[in-house]
C-alpha cells in the first residue's frame, strides 16, 4: 500500500473540521495509518519547507504554519499521493473544485487548510520528518 502524508493546517484545526476533513478521506479509501496533533517550532517549520526557503512566501508560510495546532498524518492507500492530492484540490481554493478540501475548507491561498505530499518520494521525506516506524500502523 501506497502512503502519503498530510497535515490539516491550523486554519482548518481552528474551525474544528479536522472530523470532516478525515471522513473526507475514510469515505474515499484513504486509511489512517498514523495520526497527531502538535504544535510545530518554527525551526519545525522551516526545516520541513526547507524546499520553499528562497520563495517570497516562506517567512509567511512558516509564521501561519506556526499559528496554531496542527494535525499530521499518514495516509495510506491505493494511489494514496495522487488520491490525496485531488481530494485536497488546487493550492488556490478559488480555482478548486466544488467539493474539494480547500474549496469547502480553505479561506485563501495562504490559509488553504491542508498540506499532502507531492510525490511518492518526497512522502517518504516527509512521514520521516514527524513520524518514527513504530507509530505508523
Amino acid at each position: 500500500m501506497e502512503q502519503t502524508l498530510s497535515i490539516i493546517k491550523p486554519d482548518a484545526v481552528q474551525k474544528g473540521v479536522i472530523g470532516k476533513i478525515i471522513d473526507r478521506f475514510e469515505s474515499n479509501g484513504l486509511k489512517i495509518a498514523a495520526v497527531k496533533k502538535l504544535q510545530l517550532s518554527e525551526c519545525d517549520a522551516k526545516a520541513f519547507y526547507a524546499v520553499h526557503k528562497e520563495r517570497p512566501f516562506f517567512g509567511e508560510l512558516v509564521k501561519f504554519m506556526i499559528s496554531g495546532p496542527v494535525v499530521v498524518m499518514v495516509l495510506e492507500g491505493e494511489n494514496a499521493v495522487i488520491k490525496n492530492r485531488d481530494l485536497m484540490g488546487a493550492t488556490n481554493p478559488k480555482e478548486a473544485k466544488a467539493g474539494t478540501i480547500r474549496a469547502d475548507f480553505a479561506e485563501s491561498i495562504d490559509a488553504n487548510a491542508i498540506h499532502g505530499s507531492d510525490s511518492k518520494e518526497n512522502a517518504k521525506i516527509e512521514i520521516e520528518f514527524f513520524f518514527s516506524k513504530r507509530e505508523i500502523y
